[in-house]
């Protein structure tokens, strides 16, 4: 039904199949198959309850994958970044051209579904975080914040990297930034 991140608990063995594949091919950095392993996400699916297992599962799939090629390649290094995907809703659109300002989800939402999400992809060993293929700037500070967050209380960090979706020739996002106005944002 197109919950790829579910084939973490119902085939890993396919998944690190395919992590090795791109370890081989020379990859230094793969991501664990968390894109939408969130609550928000996975309410379309009734899995809210599955996030962190899913989210700890993914993680350990990659994380095999990247110590099974280093007993095979000693010598090259690799990492496993944790996806953490934008959703499939936004907190800077409307939904509703007819009620500009609802919104399906508020700030606090997306901030307790990226907490859970993260807590399980720090609980499967990842190496650094990826907050990946954002197009809403107020959803990555959600995930940003739940990162933030997350590191104090737990009196740790990794490194965070972020990916902008640029949706056209334009050079704008989704919601109609510049990459400046992202990066200012």
């Amino acid at each position: 039904q197109g919950n790829n991140v579910l084939l973490a608990l119902t085939r890993p063995d396919v998944i690190e199949n395919i992590h090795l594949q791109y370890l081989e091919s020379g990859a230094e950095i793969i991501e664990s198959n968390t894109f939408n392993s969130n609550a928000i996400s996975m309410s379309d699916y009734g899995l809210e309850g599955q996030v962190y297992e899913m989210n700890v599962a993914a993680a350990q799939v990659a994380r095999r994958a990247v110590e099974r090629h280093r007993r095979n390649h000693p010598d090259r290094l690799a990492w496993v970044a944790g996806s953490i995907g934008p959703t499939n809703r936004t907190l800077s659109l409307a939904t509703d051209m007819n009620r500009p300002a609802f919104r399906t989800h508020t700030f606090d939402q997306f901030v307790a579904a990226y907490t859970e999400q993260i807590r399980g992809l720090m609980d499967g060993g990842v190496d650094l975080l990826l907050c990946e293929t954002v197009f809403d700037t107020l959803v990555l500070k959600a995930a940003l914040f739940a990162i933030q967050e997350f590191f104090a209380a737990q009196k740790v960090r990794l490194p965070v990297m972020v990916s902008a979706t640029i949706t056209d020739k334009s050079g704008r996002t989704l919601s109609g930034q510049t990459i400046e106005a992202f990066l200012n944002s």
